[in-house]
């Protein structure tokens, strides 16, 4: 059955700032400290400039948004405002409700929001997630090209799986349910490795999901586990860029790395600094402005 809809005791606003690319990471991570639901929108037609913005109870927790958006200027350089404007609750939730529509994605998953009807797929693998993470859904490009780049490679079967930058685990289930195989799901960001972790438990994936906290390659635990067969990387292109080194030390030999979250105009930048490194590129899927690509680790190649 549906989920009844959630209503609020407290107004809601709507928490907002515009800054460049290369500041996205960080102030997402300072909005998404207080704010349950994080959404990042192009705000100009070429890509440069982005909306971060977040829902959040009005007045909670204000002193530790205005904290962490000062790291978040400190960190990336970039100063920005906040502007808030008050969100009707019901409308919201509506609104909400209607963006994240069941989705369809490749020949093999849907994705579907907690206020659907809860019936299962003859044919597709359910992933069902809640509407208030929809950001970290079916819908968005990124999602959808590693999903279907998933698809394309699952026939390798590979064991030692890596979901980096996890966000709402839908990735990591994805691979879980598709391949029937342990996935270890790493995210900086708390709240991150919680959704991730309620969003296992939802799908029945709790004994597949291994859900961290960790601050990329640097995590213990990543590297223990290395080196993997497959990696998943949602980000940003120039944190890709930034990682390309350490995600090649830690594939194993033939093992297939899925990067996305970066725009079809920066297809060439991450691929120029992963080819340095030695990965070899099989296959770009291409969804609106969205690019994922697909690289491999050849058999023989030196870490």
């Amino acid at each position: 059955m549906a989920a009844p809809p959630r209503r609020h005791a407290t107004a809601l606003e709507t928490v907002t700032v515009t800054v460049p690319e290369a500041a996205v990471e960080a102030y997402e991570n300072a909005i998404g400290s207080v704010c349950t639901t994080v959404g990042i929108f192009e705000a100009n037609p070429e890509g440069t400039m982005w909306r971060v913005e977040g829902v959040k109870d009005v007045g909670h927790r204000d002193d530790d948004l205005a904290l962490a958006l000062t790291l978040a200027e400190l960190t990336s350089s970039v100063s920005a405002d906040l502007n808030r404007v008050p969100t009707e609750a019901e409308g919201w939730l509506a609104r909400t409700y209607e963006s994240f529509p069941e989705q369809e994605v490749g020949q093999h998953f849907v994705v579907r929001g907690t206020h659907l009807p809860d019936t299962p797929s003859p044919t597709r693998i359910v992933l069902t997630l809640d509407a208030g993470v929809a950001f970290g859904s079916g819908e968005h490009g990124s999602t959808r090209g590693c999903l279907r780049a998933l698809e394309r490679i699952a026939y390798r079967k590979p064991r030692r799986i890596l979901d980096l930058g996890c966000g709402s685990g839908i990735l990591a289930m994805a691979a879980a349910a598709l391949l029937n195989q342990k996935v270890l799901a790493v995210d900086i960001e708390p709240w991150s490795v919680r959704v991730s972790a309620e969003n296992a438990k939802r799908n029945g994936l709790s004994r597949s999901l291994i859900c961290r906290l960790g601050n990329g390659w640097k995590t213990p635990e990543i590297r223990h586990n290395a080196p993997y067969d497959l990696v998943f990387a949602n980000i940003l292109a120039r944190p890709l860029c930034l990682m390309a080194k350490d995600l090649a030390q830690n594939l194993a030999p033939g093992g297939t790395v899925i990067l996305a979250g970066l725009l079809r105009t920066q297809i060439r930048m991450v691929l120029a600094a992963h080819r340095r490194q030695g990965l070899v590129l099989e296959h770009t899927f291409l969804e609106g402005d969205w690019a994922t690509l697909v690289l491999r680790r050849p058999y023989g190649a030196s870490a």
